[in-house]
């Protein structure tokens, strides 16, 4: 029980050590970069864990729950595909090639311009 207190605390405490290198790396850079190149006032230790909040809330980011849905699609195709025979699933490959090349004939002709008569 201890033990796994210990670890507890020492995770707690090396994820806020990761956090604060972060913020500090992300006040640098944009101290550095940003203050000498684009119009923008020098940013603080807060305002800079303040801005990876906001990019955190915008962008989602720092990955985990990205992977779920493919994982989640390739294990409900693959018990799809388990109970079908071959030719069932030879079948729906094919589905599959003439819907995604119809797709791409429908996007090449709606990017290519129309003929010009004279």
């Amino acid at each position: 029980m201890q033990k796994k207190i210990f670890k507890t605390i020492g995770f707690i405490i090396m994820a806020l050590a990761f956090m604060a290198l972060l913020t500090w790396a992300v006040m640098l850079l944009w101290n550095s970069v940003l203050a000498d190149v684009a119009p923008v006032s020098k940013i603080t230790f807060t305002q800079s864990f303040g801005l990876l909040l906001l990019a955190k809330l915008l962008f989602g980011g720092w990955g985990g729950k990205h992977k779920t849905g493919k994982q989640h699609w390739k294990r409900k195709m693959a018990e799809k595909f388990s109970g079908m025979t071959a030719e069932e699933r030879e079948q729906m490959k094919q589905e599959w090639r003439n819907c995604c090349s119809r797709r791409k004939q429908e996007q090449q002709q709606e990017a290519s311009p129309p003929p010009t008569t004279i």
